[in-house]
Order: C-alpha cells, then structure tokens, then sequence
C-alpha cells in the first residue's frame, strides 16, 4: 500500500484513492481529485511532489492574482504541475485545456479542489475529454486504522453470496464501537489527533466558520449567513429521510428557491450527499425523491447538536464508506435507496456488475426477523437480478437471519 506524508501533525497516512489516483495520473492528462476542505487533498497531492512535479496552491494570494493576470504563466513550460484549491481561479481551466491539447502528456495536471466542478456554474470549461474526476471522501474506520483502504465491498462484490461468511471471518476484523466513530467522524485532524470531545467540538466550529465566511462565499452569494447555518442544522437534524424542500423552508422560514438553491451549494462543496432512489421498478410504486445525508457524520453531529448518534448516523457511516470504495473503482457502481409508497425500504441498494446488493443497517446488537422485512421484499421484487442482503447491525452475530439474508457486524465489513 502506497503511503502518504500528511501534515498538521500526521506522519504515515495511508489513503484508498491513492492507486486509483496513480492509475489516472499514468492514463490522462489531467486529474482532477475533489472533495470537502480538509479531507486530506493537498496532503496527499503534496506526496506526489517527492517526484518531478511543481505543486502550487491557490490559498496564496500571490498565485491567486498571477492565476487571474497570466495564467499561462503559471502552469510553466511543461514540468508536471499540481493546482490545488483550483475552485478558486475556475477561468484557470482554459489555460489548462490549452496546455493539455498542446503538450498531449499524460499526466500533466493534477487539479486539486474543495468543491464539485462538474456542478459549478461559473465553471464553462469541464476538460471534457482531458481529465478524469476522483473523489477523496472523509476517512474511513479502516483507513483511520492505518490499513489505507475502505471496506469489504469489492471482496464481497467478488465473491460467490454462500462465501460470505467465511470471506468476513477471514480478516477478522476488530470490533468497535460505532458511536466513538460516529463523534469523531473521518476529517483527519479530529479523527487522528484530537481525543477529547471538547478539543473536536471546537475544530468542528472552526471548520463550519471557515466554510460560511470564506469558503461558501467563493462559491456563490448568500444572503444571510445565520439562514443557511439553520438550514444545515436543519438537515443534520433530519439526517437520512427522503428531502421535502418545502418543509425545510417552513421549518427554517427561508423560501423554497432559496433552500434549494443553497442545498446546491451544500452538495457542490460535497458537505451535503444526495442519495438517489432506486429507479428501476417492476411491480411496486417507489418513491422517487433523494435522501439526505452529510459528508461526515462528526460534522453532522456537531451542526445538529446530538449527544448521542442514532441508527442513521450509522446509515451514513456505511454510506460514506460505500461512496469512498465507489468512486475509487474503475468499474462504475451505482448506489441508491428504495422506498415504496407502501412504506417498505432498503437503507442502500448497490449496483455492480450487473447485479444488485441490497443492504439494511440496523442500530441493534440483537437482529431480528422484522428487520430484515424490506431485504426481502426487495429480493421478492427483483429476483435473479437481486444478491443475497445484508443486515449490518452492532452486536457480534455473523450469520444467515433467513435464507438470502446475511446477518453481519457494521464492523466486520466497514
């Protein structure tokens, strides 16, 4: 596994993006790797610098008016070049389409940013053609652990559903407990080296201050600060049900255009995830609005001042989890919920080579036959086109609940 040098503090931090975000930098000319301030971009970016390549920020002033002036001049003569923080000079892009067509080497740009490009409007020039997109996501358990890599997914993906259990209890994962994940979520800074839920709460509040006073402006404008902290609280508070815009704007006394607007702005700086529904239907009427969830969980828990975690902290632990494995793959996978007007759900519905894995996520050290009623509804539905399920909950069982339904620790697969 490929190590990087962090900073702030963190020494060897292994990361599950860097072999796909080494793959890429060998095949494309430019790489664009995004994803929320703080997730550990430039750190692993800078890692690539012990190599033959420039690395320039756009958090300096200085390289920010040159990027605006001349900036030609700053992507340089042909030396491999990493711009981090390039959100922030968007225009940039042309320069680097130009350079890319000119020069055709692979490898040639690394683009680092804090928000989606693919969403923002002010950015004309997507590279269409000349780049590939990564997402770094904030750490998960295993990569907290030190071992650089996500959960079991693409193992279980691989592998035949009776194999299974034998496939979990091989690597003999250690058992946690999911609510000291939950609170320190997966930013490295509090995730790696702040232990005391004071020392967190505080990095949190900075964090969200740096977002609303210079970060979120760079994006767009916004009215009113204290309206849109509301509308986060709003959603963390609701964390994990299907989005109803029209009653977060009644519940915050903010207009529906206006909330969905700065849901956009949430999503584009990937604090704010939209979880799809799934869409393919065959004999029941689904629901089709997403639902929501944060990019990290401590930062959920903090925006919405919970004490405790609850089952959809858990949800969103698993979620954040799958999305790093997802977007590091070179086979695409899709992932959604399903809900039916009836009521029946499947927390996440995973689609991969052709094949569909329902997952249930369960707050519970004890599962019971009940909760695995939308795992099997769902399986009923969609038949050979369907795996076994999963039932992930807290306690230690690992074990088949009902034929088709796997009954596994958060733990032994997270």
């Amino acid at each position: 596994m490929d190590i990087i040098h962090g900073v702030d503090g963190l020494n060897l931090v292994p990361r599950h993006a860097q072999r796909a975000l080494d793959a890429h930098l060998r095949t494309m000319p430019a790489v664009v790797l995004t994803g929320a301030r703080q997730t550990g971009k430039s750190t692993l970016a800078r890692y690539l610098v012990a190599g033959e390549r420039r690395f320039v920020s756009l958090d300096d002033l200085d390289v920010l008016d040159l990027a605006r002036r001349d900036p030609d001049a700053l992507i340089g003569d042909g030396t491999p070049v990493t711009l981090d923080e390039i959100q922030r000079a968007p225009d940039l892009l042309v320069a680097v389409k130009r350079a890319v067509d000119r020069r055709r080497q692979r490898g040639a740009f690394l683009l680092t940013g804090s928000a989606n490009l693919l969403l923002m409007r002010r950015v004309s020039e997507s590279l269409a053609g000349r780049a590939s997109y990564l997402t770094l996501w904030p750490m998960t358990r295993r990569e907290q652990r030190g071992l650089g890599r996500c959960g079991l997914w693409e193992e279980l993906v691989a592998t035949d559903d009776r194999d299974w259990p034998e496939l979990l209890r091989s690597h003999d994962a250690p058992a946690e407990d999911w609510r000291a994940l939950a609170r320190r979520g997966g930013f490295p800074v509090p995730a790696l080296l702040l232990r005391t839920a004071a020392d967190r709460a505080v990095w949190f509040e900075g964090y969200v201050r740096t977002y609303l006073e210079r970060d979120l402006l760079a994006l767009s404008s916004v009215s009113s600060l204290p309206d849109f902290r509301r509308l986060m609280r709003a959603v963390c508070l609701e964390l994990g049900q299907v989005a109803n815009q029209t009653d977060l704007a009644r519940r915050v006394g903010i207009p529906q255009p206006t909330v969905h607007r700065w849901l956009n702005l949430l999503e584009v700086s990937y604090l704010l995830v939209r979880l799809p529904a799934f869409a393919l239907r065959r004999t029941k009427r689904l629901i089709r609005r997403p639902k929501l969830y944060l990019g990290d969980v401590g930062l959920a828990l903090h925006l919405a001042g919970a004490g405790e975690p609850s089952g959809a902290h858990l949800e969103n632990l698993v979620l954040v989890d799958l999305l790093c494995w997802r977007d590091a793959r070179a086979e695409r996978a899709e992932i959604a919920y399903w809900r039916t007007a009836s009521g029946q759900e499947v927390d996440l519905v995973v689609e991969a080579e052709g094949r569909l894995l329902p997952i249930e996520v369960k707050a519970t050290a004890r599962p019971r036959l009940s909760d695995a009623a939308g795992l099997r509804a769902f399986r009923a539905d969609y038949g050979d086109a369907c795996r076994a399920g999963l039932l992930l909950h807290t306690g230690s069982t690992l074990d088949w609940l009902v034929p088709g339904v796997l009954a596994a620790p958060w733990w032994a697969v997270c």
